[in-house]
């Protein structure tokens, strides 16, 4: 019997879904997502079952990945904002930081 947990793609922030998207947007293009993507577990498991939505994820692991990778990503963000010559705006930053720091805390929780 195969593994019926939900996980996270092991690039949680950056989804090869939302890259797909921007190019779909930017050049009419569209290619094909793969079938089968590493996990935040470290597991190969087909694309359908995952998910960046923190309430769908089964998978502990891919939880806690996920968590990790948010609050890293906001710190970044928030980083890159302070430097000398940003031309990320400072509130903006930090309203996407808050937005991946919620996202961490709700991957924190267990799910349903």
């Amino acid at each position: 019997m195969g593994d019926s947990h939900v996980h996270v793609e092991a690039a949680v922030v950056d989804r090869a879904a939302d890259r797909r998207g921007l190019m779909a947007s930017t050049f009419g293009l569209a290619g094909d997502l793969p079938s089968v993507v590493t996990s935040g577990c470290g597991a190969r498991v087909p694309y359908a079952m995952t998910s960046p939505r923190p309430d769908s994820v089964t998978c502990a692991a891919c939880r806690e990945h996920a968590r990790v990778e948010h609050l890293r990503f906001a710190d970044t963000v928030e980083r890159l904002a302070r430097m000398p010559g940003s031309v990320v705006d400072v509130g903006r930053a930090k309203a996407a930081a808050d937005e991946h720091r919620d996202l961490a805390e709700r991957f924190a929780r267990p799910p349903g």
